[in-house]
């Protein structure tokens, strides 16, 4: 049953105009609709007979239908494409645009409702709300899917060009010796890919061990990286063995490695090129059998030029430089993350929480993520802790990442010759707002900012002549 519904809910072909099945009984208004909507491909069919027999034969992006149709009505026609094609979005049309009626529509599982005979304006918004709504719901399928095809063991969630360009420098590096430089923002994962290194080396069987840099002053990070001697100064009451010889065997992250004070710096350039280390107090070095990676947010570059950074230290560890991409470069990678931690945290709380709705994936990528991975996995932890439902929603996300909207372009990105005025900015946006509105001057003018005689002026010198609904 499952694997015949996800067949006849397939999406729609992404290329090309999106695809409406408009169930209509009146021919010259299914002519009218065709004609004033050729950014759609429309399929008319008279009743809903029809309508569901072609929704149910071929893929379409969304269903436009009235509520008054021969044989059973919209309604019906609504109840069995939900039940029949959950992902399918249904937008009912009806002559009266009473409260119980749209009431109806919404419980019979349409996606929105429209008084007829609706504004051109407010039709495609309407439309394009349910073809996006379409895909972003095919989308969180598919990463759902995939997801859970990770095996336990995966460590390294993303599908992005440049997450998998990482993925091919984890997999060329991991059975080297050289020392590995991990660079990015804050959050970005620099310590799973760290560990993504070691479990696929030939260390894997040995310790991988991790230290912050930035967490200890300068005496306290060289105890804890190369050990003490009993008394080598006041509070050593016994001897420590530090973490280079803790790893021996396997690899020692140095987290937050552009932190590390001046005066430790030539201490750790002789620990990476003699491979011996000598503890605090002691009088003969000790030999060390670890592989270095260093990770880091700061530029390294510019503490070089700066002199707060030895450059001998930095080829040292940058034998093999590995940059991590902010999550806001890695498009729909955020989805399939999200999926991820859902799974994560669902389990490790017992709660049966499967996923996120088509709106909260829109919020999602929508949002910059400026704390990246790390900022991502503490919203979804907290909405499973917080929701109630199978599936966490808009209302479950953080007010930030909840109000989060994308900014619409003014026109497609293209060479020079697609270039236009600041005036021809201005006339396409007028014009879309006006659009957006409805025609409504008043409500267009504040939007604008602009007061209705300025507005007017603007107008009349654009050409954009419009029906007066205020």
């Amino acid at each position: 049953m499952e694997a015949n519904r996800a067949a006849v809910a397939a999406p729609a072909s992404t290329v090309g105009r999106p695809r409406v099945l408009l169930v209509e009984d009146d021919p010259s208004v299914s002519a009218l609709l065709v004609a004033s909507l050729p950014q759609f491909e429309i399929l008319a069919r008279e009743t809903a007979e029809e309508g569901l027999a072609s929704a149910e034969a071929d893929p379409f992006d969304v269903v436009l239908t009235d509520l008054q149709l021969p044989g059973f009505d919209g309604l019906e026609l609504c109840r069995r494409l939900t039940d029949h094609l959950p992902d399918l979005p249904v937008i009912v049309l009806t002559a009266h645009g009473r409260l119980d009626t749209a009431v109806a529509a919404i419980r019979a599982g349409a996606f929105d409702f429209l008084v007829k005979p609706p504004a051109l304006p407010s039709l495609v918004i309407a439309l394009e709300r349910a073809v996006r709504d379409r895909a972003l719901r095919e989308e969180v399928r598919r990463l759902r899917i995939a997801a859970r095809e990770l095996s336990p063991r995966s460590d390294l969630v993303g599908e992005s060009p440049p997450m998998k360009r990482v993925y091919e420098l984890v997999e060329r590096v991991a059975e080297s010796e050289a020392s590995v430089l991990l660079t990015g923002e804050s959050g970005t994962g620099k310590e799973v890919v760290a560990r993504a290194i070691h479990g696929r080396s030939k260390r894997q069987a040995g310790p991988f061990v991790a230290v912050n840099c930035a967490a200890l002053p300068g005496t306290l990070l060289e105890s804890e990286l190369f050990g003490h001697t009993k008394g080598a100064f006041t509070d050593a009451r016994a001897a420590k063995t530090g973490l280079f010889a803790l790893a021996g065997g396997g690899t020692l992250l140095l987290d937050e490695i552009g932190e590390v004070p001046a005066e430790l710096q030539p201490k750790l350039l002789r620990a990476l090129q003699e491979r011996v280390i000598r503890p605090l107090g002691a009088t003969k070095e000790v030999a060390i059998d670890v592989r270095i990676i260093a990770a880091t947010n700061v530029d390294l570059q510019g503490a070089m030029r700066d002199k707060r950074f030895r450059e001998d230290l930095y080829y040292r560890l940058a034998v093999i430089p590995i940059e991590l991409p902010a999550l806001r470069d890695r498009g729909n990678d955020v989805l399939l993350l999200a999926q991820h931690f859902v799974d994560v945290y669902a389990k490790r709380m017992g709660k049966p929480v499967r996923g996120v709705s088509p709106a909260m994936a829109e919020r999602i990528l929508a949002y910059g993520w400026p704390g990246n991975v790390r900022e991502l996995a503490n919203c979804i932890e907290r909405g499973v802790v917080l929701t109630r439902l199978e599936e966490l929603g808009v209302e479950d996300l953080p007010e930030k990442v909840r109000d989060a909207r994308k900014p619409a372009a003014l026109m497609p990105e293209g060479d020079a010759g697609d270039l236009v005025t600041m005036e021809e900015v201005e006339r396409r946006y007028i014009r879309r707002v006006l659009d957006a509105v409805g025609g409504n001057k008043t409500t267009a003018a504040k939007v604008l900012g602009f007061d209705r005689t300025t507005l007017y002026r603007k107008l009349e010198r654009y050409n954009l002549a419009t029906d007066e609904r205020a």
